[in-house]
């Protein structure tokens, strides 16, 4: 695996990128909190960190509730067939076969469900799915078997690759970390419209992050988006959802979500173009005018 991310470095010609990238992400790993990561014995949904992610866990909470409802009456409508009208109970049964204000009533119930459901399930669909205007757009590429980014107002570009147990110390994560960290981290302002344009390089991959409640196939040849606006800062942490292949397991995704004078300062750090168009960069200018 050593050899491998070595050698893909060297031909994506991003070595100084990387490791640039890499002292960056090891001071700031040790700053901010692990946000968004799974837990022994979770059984519920991370922590939403985005206005995406808290409405998806309001709909499967509300629909648990709904289907719990509905078993539960099932169940009781079961026990009391098996209770009152068994062969001991009721040794003379009923010989009707239609009762048409039930058969009603069973069939219109079911619609109002229905539409109960889609009344929000719908709405919260098209918010996820239609992109508003960008404050950052970055591009993402999956590639067997590790992900590409490239900030397309910045011309900032590098690699994202699976970090080795060894590793996990020296760039500020915790044993816990390993299958989730990488060398370079996905920097992001918070509070601000975060667009990703994603793609894929050879098969399909999938980027997904749960805290932030999205997921997108990366098909080659098609360029799908997603978006998101994250509200605390920290580090949170995704992998590959599509099977693509046998190091599928080894595409991990980290984002670290700062404020804005923070996030600004990285870019120029990385040597990054048009910096005006970085959103809060006049706030920021002004500010450090201000301080001096």
């Amino acid at each position: 695996m050593h050899l491998f991310k070595d050698l893909t470095r060297l031909a994506a010609g991003l070595g100084g990128i990387a490791l640039s990238m890499a002292v960056a992400g090891q001071a700031l790993a040790q700053e901010l909190p692990f946000l968004g990561e799974p837990h022994d014995g979770g059984m519920n949904f991370q922590t939403p960190a985005t206005s995406i992610a808290e409405e998806t866990l309001w709909i499967d909470t509300a629909v648990l509730y709904l289907i719990t409802g509905i078993t539960l009456l099932v169940c009781v409508l079961v026990a009391w067939v098996i209770i009152f009208h068994n062969r001991r109970a009721n040794p003379t049964p009923a010989r009707f076969t239609h009762n048409s204000p039930l058969e009603v009533v069973w069939t219109i119930v079911p619609i109002f469900i229905l539409i109960a459901i889609g009344s929000f399930t719908v709405p919260a669909l098209f918010r996820s799915q239609i992109m508003p205007e960008a404050d950052v757009t970055i591009k993402v590429t999956g590639y067997q078997w590790y992900w590409g980014y490239e900030y397309v107002d910045h011309g900032v570009e590098f690699s994202s690759y699976l970090l080795q147990r060894d590793e996990l110390a020296e760039f500020g994560y915790e044993p816990r970390h390993y299958l989730l960290a990488t060398d370079t981290q996905v920097v992001v302002p918070v509070g601000q419209n975060v667009v990703m344009q994603v793609t894929g390089s050879d098969v399909i991959h999938s980027w997904a992050l749960p805290a932030f409640g999205v997921k997108q196939d990366a098909v080659p040849g098609r360029l799908a988006q997603l978006w998101f606006n994250v509200d605390p800062p920290g580090i949170y942490f995704g992998q590959c959802s599509e099977l693509c292949g046998n190091g599928h397991a080894y595409m991990p995704i980290v984002v670290r979500a700062v404020p804005e004078a923070d996030y600004i300062a990285w870019l120029q750090e990385q040597g990054a173009t048009n910096l005006a168009a970085a959103p809060g960069y006049d706030a920021t200018v002004q500010l450090a005018a201000a301080s001096e």
